[in-house]
Protein backbone atom coordinates (compact mmCIF):
# COMPACT_ATOMS: atom_id res chain seq x y z
CA UNK A 1 0.00 0.00 0.00
CA UNK A 2 3.14 2.36 0.13
CA UNK A 3 5.48 3.53 2.40
CA UNK A 4 4.22 6.52 3.82
CA UNK A 5 3.07 7.03 7.26
CA UNK A 6 -0.81 7.23 6.44
CA UNK A 7 -0.20 4.02 4.04
CA UNK A 8 1.49 2.08 6.68
CA UNK A 9 -1.40 3.10 9.79
CA UNK A 10 -4.28 3.64 7.36
CA UNK A 11 -6.08 0.13 8.52
CA UNK A 12 -5.40 0.44 12.35
CA UNK A 13 -6.96 4.13 12.22
CA UNK A 14 -9.72 3.17 9.64
CA UNK A 15 -10.69 0.39 12.10
CA UNK A 16 -10.51 3.03 15.18
CA UNK A 17 -12.49 5.44 13.83
CA UNK A 18 -15.58 3.04 12.28
CA UNK A 19 -15.43 1.05 15.51
CA UNK A 20 -16.83 4.75 17.31
CA UNK A 21 -20.11 4.75 15.23
CA UNK A 22 -21.24 2.65 17.75
CA UNK A 23 -20.43 4.75 20.03
CA UNK A 24 -22.30 7.69 17.87
CA UNK A 25 -25.35 5.68 17.47
CA UNK A 26 -25.61 5.08 21.37
CA UNK A 27 -25.40 8.83 21.83
CA UNK A 28 -27.63 9.89 19.31
CA UNK A 29 -30.16 7.30 18.82
CA UNK A 30 -32.52 8.14 21.45
CA UNK A 31 -33.03 11.50 20.18
CA UNK A 32 -34.21 10.71 17.08
CA UNK A 33 -35.66 8.10 14.39
CA UNK A 34 -33.12 5.64 12.67
CA UNK A 35 -33.56 6.81 9.67
CA UNK A 36 -34.33 10.50 9.89
CA UNK A 37 -30.80 10.50 11.60
CA UNK A 38 -29.39 9.26 8.67
CA UNK A 39 -30.96 11.25 6.45
CA UNK A 40 -30.04 14.39 8.20
CA UNK A 41 -26.08 13.44 8.18
CA UNK A 42 -26.12 12.33 4.68
CA UNK A 43 -27.53 15.76 3.86
CA UNK A 44 -24.53 17.14 6.16
CA UNK A 45 -21.75 15.32 4.32
CA UNK A 46 -23.10 16.34 0.87
CA UNK A 47 -23.27 20.22 2.04
CA UNK A 48 -20.00 19.78 3.05
CA UNK A 49 -18.33 17.49 0.39
CA UNK A 50 -19.58 20.00 -2.11
CA UNK A 51 -18.37 23.24 -0.68
CA UNK A 52 -14.98 21.23 -0.24
CA UNK A 53 -15.18 20.11 -3.76
CA UNK A 54 -15.87 23.21 -5.20
CA UNK A 55 -13.33 25.09 -3.28
CA UNK A 56 -10.48 22.41 -4.44
CA UNK A 57 -11.44 21.99 -7.58
CA UNK A 58 -11.37 18.45 -7.38
CA UNK A 59 -12.12 16.53 -10.46
CA UNK A 60 -15.54 15.06 -10.94
CA UNK A 61 -16.55 11.60 -12.24
CA UNK A 62 -15.62 11.66 -15.84
CA UNK A 63 -19.24 10.22 -17.27
CA UNK A 64 -22.91 9.22 -16.39
CA UNK A 65 -21.56 5.45 -16.26
CA UNK A 66 -19.06 5.89 -13.54
CA UNK A 67 -21.62 8.24 -11.85
CA UNK A 68 -24.00 5.21 -11.77
CA UNK A 69 -21.54 2.99 -10.37
CA UNK A 70 -19.91 5.08 -7.51
CA UNK A 71 -23.65 5.53 -6.88
CA UNK A 72 -24.60 1.63 -6.32
CA UNK A 73 -21.38 1.17 -4.42
CA UNK A 74 -22.93 3.83 -1.93
CA UNK A 75 -25.79 3.23 -1.50
CA UNK A 76 -24.90 -0.69 -0.96
CA UNK A 77 -22.39 0.75 1.74
CA UNK A 78 -24.03 3.88 3.19
CA UNK A 79 -27.33 3.69 2.69
CA UNK A 80 -28.79 -0.51 3.24
CA UNK A 81 -25.51 -1.02 5.96
CA UNK A 82 -26.42 2.05 7.86
CA UNK A 83 -29.92 1.89 7.94
CA UNK A 84 -30.04 -1.94 8.45
CA UNK A 85 -27.63 -1.44 11.62
CA UNK A 86 -29.35 1.21 12.96
CA UNK A 87 -32.76 0.16 12.53
CA UNK A 88 -31.82 -3.01 13.66
CA UNK A 89 -30.79 -1.64 16.91
CA UNK A 90 -33.88 0.67 17.25
CA UNK A 91 -35.98 -2.49 17.04
CA UNK A 92 -34.26 -3.96 19.85
CA UNK A 93 -31.04 -6.48 18.73
CA UNK A 94 -28.62 -6.30 21.14
CA UNK A 95 -25.41 -4.18 19.59
CA UNK A 96 -23.56 -8.07 20.31
CA UNK A 97 -25.68 -9.58 18.04
CA UNK A 98 -25.83 -7.14 15.48
CA UNK A 99 -21.90 -7.11 15.41
CA UNK A 100 -22.16 -11.15 15.04
CA UNK A 101 -24.22 -11.19 12.14
CA UNK A 102 -22.50 -8.51 10.34
CA UNK A 103 -19.25 -10.12 11.35
CA UNK A 104 -20.07 -12.79 9.09
CA UNK A 105 -18.72 -10.16 5.90
CA UNK A 106 -15.24 -11.17 5.83
CA UNK A 107 -16.34 -15.31 5.13
CA UNK A 108 -19.27 -13.83 2.50
CA UNK A 109 -16.41 -11.33 0.92
CA UNK A 110 -13.50 -14.02 0.61
CA UNK A 111 -16.08 -16.44 -0.96
CA UNK A 112 -17.67 -13.66 -3.08
CA UNK A 113 -13.41 -12.40 -4.25
CA UNK A 114 -12.54 -15.92 -5.48
CA UNK A 115 -16.11 -15.93 -7.98
CA UNK A 116 -16.79 -12.56 -8.48
CA UNK A 117 -13.26 -10.33 -8.76
CA UNK A 118 -10.64 -14.08 -9.67
CA UNK A 119 -8.81 -13.24 -6.10
CA UNK A 120 -7.09 -16.03 -4.62
CA UNK A 121 -7.43 -17.13 -1.36
CA UNK A 122 -4.95 -19.20 0.26
CA UNK A 123 -5.49 -21.41 2.67
CA UNK A 124 -3.81 -19.18 5.52
CA UNK A 125 -6.57 -16.37 4.97
CA UNK A 126 -9.31 -19.10 4.67
CA UNK A 127 -7.60 -20.04 8.12
CA UNK A 128 -7.48 -16.28 9.63
CA UNK A 129 -11.01 -15.55 8.24
CA UNK A 130 -12.51 -18.54 10.49
CA UNK A 131 -10.37 -17.28 13.66
CA UNK A 132 -11.26 -13.95 13.21
CA UNK A 133 -15.46 -15.12 13.40
CA UNK A 134 -14.44 -17.03 16.48
CA UNK A 135 -12.86 -14.18 18.10
CA UNK A 136 -15.51 -11.90 17.34
CA UNK A 137 -18.02 -14.68 18.50
CA UNK A 138 -16.12 -14.54 21.71
CA UNK A 139 -16.14 -10.98 22.50
CA UNK A 140 -20.02 -10.42 21.45
CA UNK A 141 -21.03 -13.80 23.56
CA UNK A 142 -21.58 -12.30 26.61
CA UNK A 143 -23.51 -9.53 24.98
CA UNK A 144 -26.38 -12.26 23.50
CA UNK A 145 -30.03 -11.35 24.57
CA UNK A 146 -33.19 -12.50 24.07
CA UNK A 147 -36.59 -10.62 23.58
CA UNK A 148 -36.13 -10.03 19.98
CA UNK A 149 -37.48 -11.06 16.63
CA UNK A 150 -37.56 -11.19 13.46
CA UNK A 151 -38.57 -7.75 12.64
CA UNK A 152 -35.19 -6.90 14.56
CA UNK A 153 -33.02 -9.37 13.14
CA UNK A 154 -33.59 -9.13 9.08
CA UNK A 155 -32.36 -4.86 9.20
CA UNK A 156 -28.90 -6.28 10.55
CA UNK A 157 -28.80 -9.62 7.90
CA UNK A 158 -29.73 -6.68 5.34
CA UNK A 159 -26.59 -4.73 6.70
CA UNK A 160 -24.76 -7.62 5.73
CA UNK A 161 -25.64 -7.82 2.54
CA UNK A 162 -25.23 -4.43 2.01
CA UNK A 163 -21.87 -3.97 3.06
CA UNK A 164 -20.68 -7.16 1.73
CA UNK A 165 -21.90 -5.97 -2.30
CA UNK A 166 -21.01 -3.16 -1.94
CA UNK A 167 -17.22 -3.81 -0.96
CA UNK A 168 -17.17 -6.57 -4.05
CA UNK A 169 -19.17 -4.19 -6.34
CA UNK A 170 -16.97 -0.88 -5.86
CA UNK A 171 -13.61 -3.39 -6.28
CA UNK A 172 -14.98 -4.35 -9.25
CA UNK A 173 -16.34 -1.31 -11.02
CA UNK A 174 -15.23 1.42 -9.76
CA UNK A 175 -12.04 1.09 -7.41
CA UNK A 176 -10.58 4.51 -8.26
CA UNK A 177 -12.32 8.07 -7.85
CA UNK A 178 -11.69 11.02 -6.41
CA UNK A 179 -12.23 11.29 -2.20
CA UNK A 180 -14.30 14.23 -2.60
CA UNK A 181 -16.50 14.41 -5.65
CA UNK A 182 -16.96 10.49 -5.17
CA UNK A 183 -18.27 11.04 -1.52
CA UNK A 184 -21.14 12.97 -3.20
CA UNK A 185 -21.61 10.25 -5.44
CA UNK A 186 -21.93 7.88 -2.95
CA UNK A 187 -23.60 9.49 -0.16
CA UNK A 188 -26.32 11.31 -2.85
CA UNK A 189 -28.41 8.21 -3.82
CA UNK A 190 -28.44 6.95 -0.22
CA UNK A 191 -30.10 10.41 0.90
CA UNK A 192 -32.56 10.52 -1.63
CA UNK A 193 -33.45 6.49 -1.28
CA UNK A 194 -33.69 7.39 2.77
CA UNK A 195 -35.70 10.16 1.96
CA UNK A 196 -38.14 8.83 0.20
CA UNK A 197 -38.63 5.84 2.94
CA UNK A 198 -38.67 8.77 5.65
CA UNK A 199 -41.30 10.44 3.57
CA UNK A 200 -43.51 7.57 3.00
CA UNK A 201 -43.67 6.16 6.38
CA UNK A 202 -44.25 10.04 7.82
CA UNK A 203 -41.72 8.83 10.62
CA UNK A 204 -39.86 11.98 10.76
CA UNK A 205 -38.53 12.54 14.25
CA UNK A 206 -35.44 14.60 15.42
CA UNK A 207 -34.95 15.92 19.18
CA UNK A 208 -31.56 18.92 19.09
CA UNK A 209 -30.50 17.61 22.26
CA UNK A 210 -27.19 18.07 22.98
CA UNK A 211 -25.99 14.26 22.91
CA UNK A 212 -27.69 14.61 19.30
CA UNK A 213 -25.70 17.05 18.13
CA UNK A 214 -22.07 15.90 18.95
CA UNK A 215 -23.14 11.86 18.05
CA UNK A 216 -23.99 13.99 14.56
CA UNK A 217 -21.11 16.26 14.27
CA UNK A 218 -19.21 13.04 15.09
CA UNK A 219 -20.94 11.00 12.85
CA UNK A 220 -20.19 13.43 9.97
CA UNK A 221 -17.06 14.47 10.56
CA UNK A 222 -14.72 11.46 11.61
CA UNK A 223 -16.96 8.63 10.32
CA UNK A 224 -18.38 10.05 7.04
CA UNK A 225 -15.39 12.37 5.83
CA UNK A 226 -12.45 10.28 8.11
CA UNK A 227 -13.10 6.81 7.61
CA UNK A 228 -15.33 6.36 4.80
CA UNK A 229 -12.27 8.63 2.69
CA UNK A 230 -10.03 5.43 4.19
CA UNK A 231 -12.25 2.70 3.35
CA UNK A 232 -12.20 3.79 -0.39
CA UNK A 233 -8.71 4.23 -0.33
CA UNK A 234 -8.14 0.80 1.19
CA UNK A 235 -10.57 -0.83 -1.10
CA UNK A 236 -8.67 1.39 -4.06
CA UNK A 237 -5.09 -0.21 -2.53
CA UNK A 238 -5.84 -3.15 -1.52
CA UNK A 239 -7.35 -6.83 -2.35
CA UNK A 240 -11.41 -7.38 -1.20
CA UNK A 241 -10.05 -10.54 1.27
CA UNK A 242 -7.57 -8.05 3.27
CA UNK A 243 -10.06 -5.57 3.43
CA UNK A 244 -12.33 -7.52 4.80
CA UNK A 245 -10.73 -9.25 7.30
CA UNK A 246 -10.35 -5.60 9.24
CA UNK A 247 -13.89 -5.51 9.78
CA UNK A 248 -13.31 -8.48 12.26
CA UNK A 249 -11.43 -6.13 14.63
CA UNK A 250 -14.48 -3.61 15.16
CA UNK A 251 -16.42 -5.34 17.69
CA UNK A 252 -13.37 -5.84 19.95
CA UNK A 253 -12.33 -2.43 19.27
CA UNK A 254 -15.85 -1.15 20.01
CA UNK A 255 -15.75 -3.14 22.89
CA UNK A 256 -12.67 -1.56 24.26
CA UNK A 257 -14.48 2.45 23.46
CA UNK A 258 -17.43 1.04 25.42
CA UNK A 259 -15.20 0.11 28.40
CA UNK A 260 -13.17 3.31 28.32
CA UNK A 261 -16.16 5.53 28.02
CA UNK A 262 -18.87 3.52 29.74
CA UNK A 263 -17.10 1.26 32.16
CA UNK A 264 -19.01 -1.66 30.41
CA UNK A 265 -17.37 -4.78 31.52
CA UNK A 266 -14.65 -7.02 29.73
CA UNK A 267 -14.60 -10.54 30.98
CA UNK A 268 -11.83 -13.03 30.56
CA UNK A 269 -13.89 -14.72 27.39
CA UNK A 270 -14.13 -11.41 25.38
CA UNK A 271 -10.24 -10.33 26.39
CA UNK A 272 -9.46 -14.26 24.63
CA UNK A 273 -11.84 -13.31 21.59
CA UNK A 274 -10.16 -9.97 20.79
CA UNK A 275 -6.63 -11.75 20.92
CA UNK A 276 -7.99 -14.60 18.94
CA UNK A 277 -9.20 -11.59 16.17
CA UNK A 278 -6.53 -10.09 16.33
CA UNK A 279 -4.25 -13.39 15.12
CA UNK A 280 -7.11 -14.63 12.32
CA UNK A 281 -6.94 -10.84 10.76
CA UNK A 282 -2.80 -11.32 11.14
CA UNK A 283 -3.23 -14.27 9.18
CA UNK A 284 -6.25 -13.07 6.68
CA UNK A 285 -3.67 -10.39 5.71
CA UNK A 286 -1.37 -11.29 3.17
Amino acid sequence: MGSSPLARFAPLLFVLLWSTGFIGAKYGLPHAEPLSFLLVRYLLVLSLMTLIALATRAPWPRDARQWFHIGVAGLLVHGIYLGGVFMSISKGLPAGVASLVVGIQPLLTAVGAGWLLNEAVLKRQWLGLVLGFAGVAMVVSGKLGSGFGLDALWPAFAALAGITAGTLYQKRFCPSFDWRTGAIAQFLPSAVATGIVVGLSGNYRVEWAPDFIFALGWLVLVLSLGAISLLNMLIRRGTAVNLASLFYLVPPCTALIAWLLFDERLAGMALAGMALAVWGVYLARK
